[in-house]
């Protein structure tokens, strides 16, 4: 069945311009790339913030997070 879906994708490939050509290349890569979950591409940012940063964050960050950027009142 899979080698009927190929060739029929051939097939019809194959009547296309080489412009549409390119584009369904392009469109084909794209399937190929694995999907990076949120949690993936922040570990990638994070991953070039140095530690010394980190450690300049208040311990009560996330529970005062509008005092830190808004200053409003700690909780």
């Amino acid at each position: 069945m899979q080698t009927d879906v190929v060739q029929t994708i051939v097939e019809k490939i194959k009547n296309f311009s080489s412009e549409q050509q390119e584009k369904v290349l392009e469109f084909v890569e794209t399937l190929d790339v694995p999907k990076k979950t949120i949690w993936d591409k922040l570990d990638e940012r994070l991953k070039n913030v140095p530690q010394e940063e980190f450690a300049e964050i208040p311990a009560d960050a996330s529970a005062n997070l509008d005092h830190y950027l808004y200053g409003a009142p700690k909780k």
